[in-house]
């Protein structure tokens, strides 16, 4: 209560000096501009690109949200934008981060729908792991009165993929099989979720042993991701698997690909086997896509077989479907609201603690979504931010002029 009394008397606080400004943020000069604390990635790299640093704070354009950041969600996405391994990667610095939790702090003009202190989640393209950030209204959604605000940075980007994959894209049914990798992650425990809203839904999982325990009771079959599950899952369902969810590229492809059932599908929406040490390696990107079945359109057609892509990034900010991921984010709500879902929070980290987040996420170590907490306190051990060790075993000293050297 103390903390919403402090943001209230903020929020008043701001509205009164944009009203004096006349609300344009092109009005300020550089040196009276307002200052926040964000995660910065200075260059493509290892774990010592990232550092907290003070930024101006935006102000909305026309048709954007400003929200005062309290959580925001880290995703295996975040780890591959770190190292550049995108495509098209944007120029550094850049701050990270895709979605995000908060409170509407002001409105950009023509914004409608939404009031000064309404509690939102929002999906950001990059800029979410700051202080403030804005948006435009079309990827904010107001968040539930019982969602706090670390489970709603934890709901868009794993229940909308989720979602989208099995019913938009794969039309699952009553009586289907579902196949997801890393079935303890974010997007792994959004699709088991979903999946046990329809009824006699198999679903079969991969996920690290040390995890099994922990999530043996949100899929049906569990199985080592290091281990032949190809054979496993084939002994208990003889004629295949309706639904395969990949996100890890590679040799897996193949191997979904020959589980498929006619008229199955296999969905692509990540390539995590392609990161394996500390920074960007042309060696594992090159074993990954040469270990990617290649596919014949006439071997889908003999064999009654679908393959399919999904990035919900590229589908907001690229292919401008806000509006059908809007209708998406509505229905989740409605089962969030009916206690058919909830999303799975591993942890919560302070801004200043992203390094150790994101070895964690690339340990596979964690059971659900990471979380970065605005206003968390670092843990006094996590906030030393001067040598790291790095994925790889190696010292992560940055020095000045390296990026220039690199």
């Amino acid at each position: 209560s103390q903390r919403a009394e402090e943001t209230e008397q903020m929020i008043e606080k701001e509205g009164g000096r944009e009203a004096a400004e006349g609300g344009a943020a092109g009005s300020l000069r550089a040196g009276d501009a307002k200052e926040m604390r964000a995660v910065v990635l200075s260059a493509f790299g290892g774990l010592n690109k990232l550092r907290v640093s003070k930024k101006a704070m935006p102000e909305p354009q026309e048709g954007e949200l400003k929200i005062r950041v309290k959580a925001c969600g880290l995703n295996f996405i975040d780890l591959m934008v770190r190292q550049g391994n995108i495509d098209n990667p944007p120029k550094t610095p850049l701050v990270p981060g895709f979605e995000c939790s908060g409170i509407v702090e002001a409105l950009g003009d023509s914004v409608k729908g939404f009031e000064i202190g309404d509690r939102v989640m929002a999906f950001v393209n990059y800029n979410a792991w700051a202080e403030v950030v804005c948006t435009p209204v079309e990827f904010v959604y107001k968040i539930p009165d019982d969602m706090s605000f670390s489970e709603a940075a934890a709901f868009p980007m794993n229940f909308v993929t989720a979602y989208m994959m099995l019913f938009e894209v794969a039309n699952l049914r009553e009586g289907m099989s579902v196949l997801v990798h890393s079935a303890g992650g974010g997007v792994g425990q959004a699709v088991a979720q979903l999946c046990s809203t329809i009824p006699n839904v198999t679903v079969f999982g991969t996920a690290s042993s040390f995890k099994h325990e922990a999530i043996k009771n949100s899929v049906t079959h569990l199985f080592d991701r290091n281990a032949d599950y190809v054979q496993e899952v084939k002994r208990i369902s003889t004629d295949g698997i309706d639904i395969v969810l990949d996100c890890l590229c590679g040799e897996n492809t193949g191997k979904g690909l020959s589980l498929l059932k006619p008229l199955g599908t296999y969905i692509l929406y990540g390539s995590s086997n392609m990161v394996t040490g500390e920074t960007k390696s042309f060696f594992s990107f090159a074993k990954s896509w040469w270990q990617v079945e290649k596919v014949n359109p006439i071997k889908l057609y003999e064999e009654n077989k679908v393959i399919a892509g999904f990035s919900l990034l590229n589908l907001l900010f690229k292919q401008n479907r806000g509006g059908l991921v809007k209708g998406v984010m509505d229905k989740l709500l409605n089962l969030y609201n009916s206690k058919k879902i909830k999303p799975v929070v591993d942890s919560l980290w302070a801004l200043e603690e992203v390094k150790e987040a994101m070895q964690r996420i690339h340990d596979r170590g964690n059971i659900g979504k990471l979380i970065l907490d605005v206003e968390k306190a670092p843990t006094p051990l996590m906030a030393n931010d001067s040598t790291e060790t790095s994925e790889a075993g190696e010292e992560e000293e940055d020095h000045e002029g390296d990026n220039e050297n690199k």
